[in-house]
């Protein structure tokens, strides 16, 4: 659901994607190609959140800030299930791994990882292309360039799932006797493996 907050309405690019299960409130642009799954929860009350193109905010993640604060993720930023930020910077073609916690003034420069669970204190100022796990997150190397292009590709599935979505998403009765398997259809995406062969 899109909520318009004092005088502030979302802007939603029309190519985007936001589940209506995901709350969107106030002072929050979300650009081109965009895809806001359910249960998500973009709060713009005390501050202002920009998405930028390409980027995925995941089921149950959570993202709001400080009052003046600016919450930005850049340029193809992926961000996975039931991840937190909390006055984030998050730079271009960065991953946030599922659950990770991403806390107040952080900066992430462009392609970082975060590993799932991991858990970011606030006011660190992380280096490009760094890798960070554990609680509290520490960098322990360097991405290398096939690193990247495993995530890069992972986030295309989800540039495309937000096309899908808009043009063949709906709601609908449930099935009362299963499909046989001959008649199931195969989905158009591939497996991680598959895309590690490439």
């Amino acid at each position: 659901m899109i909520y318009q907050y004092k005088n502030f309405i979302p802007v939603v690019h029309e190519s985007s994607f936001i589940h209506p299960q995901s709350a969107i409130t106030g002072n929050v642009i979300i650009g081109k190609n965009v895809y806001i799954g359910p249960f998500a929860s973009l709060r713009g009350d005390f501050g202002k959140i920009v998405i930028e193109d390409g980027c995925n905010v995941q089921e149950n993640c959570t993202i709001h800030m400080f009052p003046g604060i600016t919450v930005l993720l850049k340029e193809n930023a992926h961000v996975g299930h039931g991840a937190v930020m909390h006055g984030a910077t998050i730079g271009r073609n960065c991953m946030i791994g599922m659950n990770a916690v991403i806390m107040d003034n952080v900066v992430l420069e462009d392609e970082c990882i975060v590993g799932a669970l991991s858990f970011v204190k606030a006011d660190q100022h992380i280096s490009a292309r760094s890798l960070l796990v554990g609680n509290p997150a520490r960098i322990i190397r360097k991405i290398s360039d096939d690193m990247i292009a495993w995530k890069s590709e992972g986030t295309k599935i989800y540039q495309q799932l937000a096309l899908d979505m808009k043009n063949e998403w709906k709601e609908c009765e449930p099935l009362r006797t299963p499909v046989p398997e001959n008649e199931q259809m195969d989905l158009p995406y591939k497996t991680w493996g598959e895309m590690k062969k490439k």
